[in-house]
């Protein structure tokens, strides 16, 4: 945690209201965010108890399961999620533009610009906190390899026809929410964390409800004081009155409301199978339909609230500006769209169940990319983020003090100015350390040369400067200006070359293909969008 982040968690605790950690916002909205709030059973991981999920505010498509151990209940669960999921990635699988996309040519091994398709948007799917995140990829994993009756007649318990589909788009989404700065998959109590410091900690900030209380609170009221109202208050009936933001449930709720229903339920199910006649069989049914009803109430009753949060909270960071770089960052997100889109038009199998060294590695290596190219936006977007990085010194501000041309040694003597900056801050520089500054959305490298005063930077621009003797105009800058340098990259640099596949060496598991591999569930007309 930085200094200014500290400083802002003070200053929550002594205001009683959370305090801006931005200035703009850092994550893409779309328009029309498709939001999940899922609600688990209480000791089998995994298994849903119900769900509101849609994209209009005020209409929300309820599911539940009535008995979360029944497989075929389950899998008529995820077959209406898969009703409402599906229809919405398609529309914007539709939707294509023009791009063009570097690849290696394979006759000439040149990297060539070529033209392919981009949709021009991509899906959003919003879920409560970092825990709706988790049961996403869950479920996932769960869904994407089932084998339904189209695919093999005698397979036990089929899933529904187009529920592998959606196990492979969710397996899809959790991926990509592991890659920072990603936008396809948010959790609430992630974003509004990011743009807001509290006065609890980071884990009490995924409570969607005490999270939203610091940042509007009641009137009169203190955040600390509605943020604890909003996770131990109770009705009459001993039921919290700010359900958790789920998948879990509350105990309270588990033992005293749904364990009584579940049972009823199962009780009606069993006097219906047994009924000796139509008249009873039709008095069962009424009564298992009653049952049924009760449970998707108490799961209504559950989400319910949750929804409308996570709503008042994209109300809240929608108010903020855009960042700068966040538009870029999408576009990353619309070709991972495109791509998973494409993959499952060809036919390829699902994500398998384990990388191989190879992919693991490529992986890895692009989430340590993109974490330091967001940190370096974040800041270059934000003065807020910037103003940590300068207390960290990792970055200085300061008006620039005189300027003289100067120029390098050899047959082709190029510019090479040096700028003098008065700065307050205390950067770390050692001798000849790269800066770099933002000119036209592009960094500038300078060097640093050494210091006239305790406050006085002498630099030496470097680049962008043009091919000619003379600098080109606003690529060098003039007496008075004020300048912003930091000592990290703007723009991250490729790792080393991985080795293909066929050469993993074998203290990485040997090349793919030495062993038995599993075989991939077979491409059926329900797997094409």
């Amino acid at each position: 945690m930085s200094l200014i982040s500290t400083l802002a968690r003070l200053e929550a605790v002594s205001t009683g209201h959370a305090q801006p950690a931005a200035t703009v916002r850092h994550r893409h909205l779309s328009e029309r965010p498709l939001v999940f709030v899922p609600l688990t059973t209480a000791g089998e991981a995994g298994a849903p108890l119900g769900a509101l999920v849609g994209t209009d505010r005020d209409a929300p498509r309820l599911l539940a399961v009535p008995q979360p151990r029944d497989r075929d209940l389950r899998f008529a669960f995820l077959a209406e999620l898969a009703d409402v999921v599906l229809p919405y990635m398609e529309a914007y699988g539709a939707e294509v533009e023009a791009a063009e996309r570097t690849e290696t040519d394979p006759e000439s091994g040149k990297r060539v610009k070529v033209e392919v398709e981009l949709c021009a948007d991509a899906p959003q799917l919003i879920v409560p906190s970092r825990a709706g995140i988790d049961f996403v990829r869950l479920l996932g994993r769960s869904m994407r390899f089932r084998r339904t009756a189209e695919q093999d007649p005698e397979t036990p318990y089929p899933a529904p026809a187009r529920v592998p589909l959606l196990g492979r788009w969710l397996t899809h989404f959790g991926e990509r929410a592991r890659v920072p700065g990603s936008s396809l998959l948010l959790a609430a109590t992630d974003v509004l964390a990011r743009h807001w410091a509290t006065g609890q900690s980071s884990l009490e900030d995924q409570h969607l409800g005490a999270l939203l209380a610091w940042i509007d609170p009641p009137d009169g009221v203190s955040g600390a004081d509605a943020a604890r109202a909003a996770e131990l208050a109770r009705d009459a009936h001993g039921q919290l009155e700010c359900p958790p933001a789920g998948p879990a449930t509350d105990p309270a709720f588990d033992n005293k409301l749904l364990a009584p229903a579940i049972e009823r339920h199962d009780r009606a199910r069993t006097a219906l199978a047994a009924a000796q006649d139509g008249l009873e069989a039709d008095t069962r049914l009424g009564e298992l339909t009653a049952a049924e009803r009760e449970i998707r109430e108490l799961v209504l009753s559950r989400t319910l609230p949750t929804w409308e949060k996570v709503w008042r909270g994209l109300d809240l960071l929608r108010a903020l500006p855009e960042g700068a770089h966040v538009e870029e960052r999408w576009t990353r997100d619309r070709w991972s769209f495109t791509g998973q889109r494409d993959r499952i038009a060809a036919g390829e199998p699902p994500q398998p169940r384990r990388d191989d060294a190879v992919t693991a590695a490529g992986k890895l290596a692009a989430r340590e990319r993109e974490q330091a190219r967001l940190e370096a936006q974040e800041a270059l977007d934000d003065p807020l983020v910037m103003a940590a990085r300068r207390l960290s010194g990792e970055a200085f501000a300061g008006e620039v003090t005189d300027v003289v041309m100067a120029y390098s040694e050899g047959k082709r003597p190029s510019p090479r100015p040096l700028v003098t900056v008065r700065t307050q801050d205390r950067p770390h520089l050692g001798e000849r350390a790269k800066v770099y500054r933002s000119l036209g959305g592009k960094p500038q490298a300078a060097e640093f040369v050494g210091r006239e005063a305790d406050d006085l930077f002498v630099l030496r621009i470097v680049d962008k400067m043009g091919r000619g003797k003379v600098p080109e105009a606003g690529s060098v800058p003039e007496k008075g200006d004020l300048l912003c340098f930091t000592t990290f990259e703007h723009e991250q640099r490729g790792g080393p070359k991985l080795p293909d596949p066929e050469a993993t060496p074998w203290t990485h598991g040997g090349p793919p293909g030495e062993a038995v591999p599993e075989a991939a569930d077979p491409l059926t007309a329900e797997d094409v969008l």
